[in-house]
């Protein structure tokens, strides 16, 4: 079952440089949330501090009681062992087969037998649908089925908080798609605490329970779904909507220069609000929400056609 990670006013610099700060937020314990943000704003960076890789300047990340960004060495081993990482490229051992790159984990950090560690392997790989191909090498396979072992990896050790980078870099968008069936289905599974860095709209507009947007070294909205999806404020809906007007440009924000010759063009309006992405076996999910529910439980109007069943956004990733 997953946990609550609670992140108190979380700063990060890299010398002089300002990196993020004072970035407050909770995951929900067993929900789906989605970190964005345009390139260069530190979504990696952020992940690697709740983790505990990276110390923060100011600022605390409790999870279970213990503040990670301030506790002992001893402490912070212990907590990270309710963590699965699943790195961008898969960070898979070459010279090791899938079934030893997944099994690698329990070897180390458990007493487990070889006997039951092929139990929890075989399981995992079926899990993520890789049963048969255990005996292949890394290099063997494609992006996607890299990605799933790295998954499989992640998962060995039965996280209660899963971090995940980039799921989609280097996949085609029948893949990425693919990929985002399997986060809820294995939501629906294992109940654990997800957080995904991704550039991808579509995975953030139909997979998470929670989208946060960190841009211009703060984190600019951090909420549920439909309260990012429904918003009009300019930067969210620029980058949820991949626009081009709005205040984020080429280099991150917009000058003087560039603001002013937008001055009297409107945003385009919202488009609708697509259908949450459901479990394949249809178990419900902890985080999952009635379709609507949040904009009438706080009088918002969504966009016009949002939560049709047919609902869809047609745009790239940025």
């Amino acid at each position: 079952m997953g946990v609550e990670v609670k992140v108190e006013g979380l700063t990060k610099k890299f010398g002089s440089q300002v990196i993020w700060s004072d970035v407050s937020l909770t995951l929900p314990a067993g929900e789906i949330s989605v970190m964005l943000g345009p390139s260069g704003t530190g979504k990696s960076v952020f992940l690697k501090t709740v983790i505990g890789l990276l110390k923060p300047n100011a600022g605390h990340v409790w999870i279970e009681g213990t503040d990670i960004a301030n506790c002992s060495e001893k402490d912070l081993y212990e907590i990270r062992k309710l963590f699965g990482v699943l790195f961008q490229d898969g960070a898979m051992f070459g010279s090791m087969d899938l079934y030893d790159n997944v099994a690698f984990p329990l070897r180390e950090h458990t007493k487990k037998s070889e006997s039951e560690i092929r139990q929890v392997v075989m399981d995992k790989m079926e899990l993520v649908g890789l049963t048969g191909s255990e005996n292949k090498l890394p290099g063997e396979i494609s992006g996607g089925m890299r990605k799933r072992a790295g998954l499989a990896r992640a998962l060995v050790l039965d996280p209660e908080i899963l971090l995940i980078d980039e799921p989609d870099s280097g996949l085609d968008p029948v893949r990425t798609a693919y990929i985002n069936q399997l986060f809820i289905d294995l939501n629906a599974q294992i109940d654990a605490t997800f957080l995904i860095v991704t550039h991808d709209i579509n995975t953030a507009r139909t997979v998470p329970d929670n989208i946060g947007l960190l841009y211009h070294k703060h984190l600019a909205m951090f909420g549920p779904r439909e309260m990012l999806l429904s918003s009009t404020e300019p930067v969210v809906a620029q980058f949820l909507n991949a626009q081009r007007v709005g205040p984020i440009g080429m280099s991150e924000e917009k000058d003087a220069d560039e603001l002013a010759s937008e001055s009297g063009i409107e945003m385009p309006p919202l488009p609708p609000i697509p259908a949450q992405l459901d479990p394949s076996d249809g178990r419900p999910r902890r985080g999952q929400r009635e379709p609507g529910k949040w904009c009438r439980d706080n009088n918002v109007t969504p966009p016009r056609g949002s939560f049709d069943a047919h609902a869809s956004f047609a745009g790239a990733s940025v």
